[in-house]
C-alpha cells in the first residue's frame, strides 16, 4: 500500500467519521468514494464508520470486481456510474441527512431559492426518479438527475454530492443540507421568492470567481 494510497484510505474514514458526528449520515448509512487509477476506493458495507480501518476501506474497478473478504458499499454501482459519465469527478459523497431525506420523500428539489442554489452548477438541484437503493436503476436515476449539476436528490432515499476531490464534494453535501434544511424552514410560514432568471445569470457570473484566492480583484 503506496502512502499516497493510504493517505485516501484515511481521507474517506475520517469523513466518514466526520459525516455521522455532523448527522448528515447514522451508523452505517451512506457511503462515499475517491476515483482511483484502476478504478476507486469505497466505504465498505456494514461497517460503522468508527470501526473503518484503511484495509477495510475497498479497492474496486468501475465494472463492480473486487478482491478479498469485505465487500463494498452495496451502492457502488451508483459510484461507478458518476465516475464513468462524469470523467471531472474524482470523489462522490452518498448521505442520508433529515432534511435532504423529506424532501426526497416528496420527490421536491431544491429551487432558486437562494443564491447558493446555483452553487451545484444550475438554476435548481434536482430530485431523481425513484429506484431500488443498490439497482443498476439508481445508478441510471442518478445520473440523469446529476447532468449538468454537482448535487442532486434521490427519490425517497437522500442525496449525492460529487466534486474534483473529496474536501469539495464533501463540502458540497453540509452546503446541500444546510440549504434543504432553510428551505423547508422558509415553506413553514410562506412560499418562498424565487430568485428570476436575470438575477440567476447575475449569480452565475459571480460564481465563476466566488471563492478563488487567484481570481483578479472586483
Amino acid at each position: 500500500m503506496t502512502l499516497s494510497n493510504q493517505d485516501h484510505r484515511q481521507s474517506l474514514i475520517d469523513a466518514s467519521i466526520d459525516a455521522e458526528i455532523q448527522r448528515i449520515n447514522v451508523g452505517t448509512t451512506g457511503n462515499i468514494s475517491i476515483r482511483a487509477e484502476d478504478g476507486m476506493l469505497i466505504t465498505p458495507s456494514g461497517i460503522p464508520p468508527r470501526q473503518l480501518l484503511p484495509e477495510t476501506i475497498v479497492a474496486m474497478d468501475l465494472d463492480g470486481h473486487w478482491a478479498g473478504n469485505i465487500k463494498p458499499s452495496s451502492e457502488w454501482a451508483l459510484h461507478a456510474a458518476v465516475y464513468k459519465a462524469r470523467p471531472e469527478v474524482h470523489a462522490v459523497v452518498h448521505a442520508h441527512p433529515d432534511h435532504c431525506v423529506a424532501l426526497s420523500c416528496a420527490r421536491i428539489g431544491l429551487p432558486a431559492f437562494h443564491y447558493m442554489v446555483a452553487g451545484f452548477g444550475g438554476d435548481d438541484v434536482r430530485c431523481s426518479r425513484y429506484a431500488t437503493f443498490g439497482s443498476p436503476e439508481l445508478a441510471d436515476v442518478t445520473v440523469e438527475a446529476l447532468q449538468g449539476r454537482t448535487a442532486c436528490l434521490l427519490a425517497n432515499h437522500g442525496m449525492i454530492t460529487v466534486g474534483s476531490t473529496l474536501a469539495e464534494a464533501y463540502g458540497r453535501a453540509l452546503k446541500l443540507e444546510t440549504l434543504a434544511r432553510q428551505y423547508m424552514l422558509c415553506r413553514s410560514f410562506t412560499e418562498p421568492v424565487l430568485l428570476n432568471e436575470k438575477e440567476l445569470v447575475e449569480v452565475k457570473q459571480r460564481y465563476k470567481t466566488y471563492g478563488r484566492q487567484d481570481a483578479p480583484n472586483a
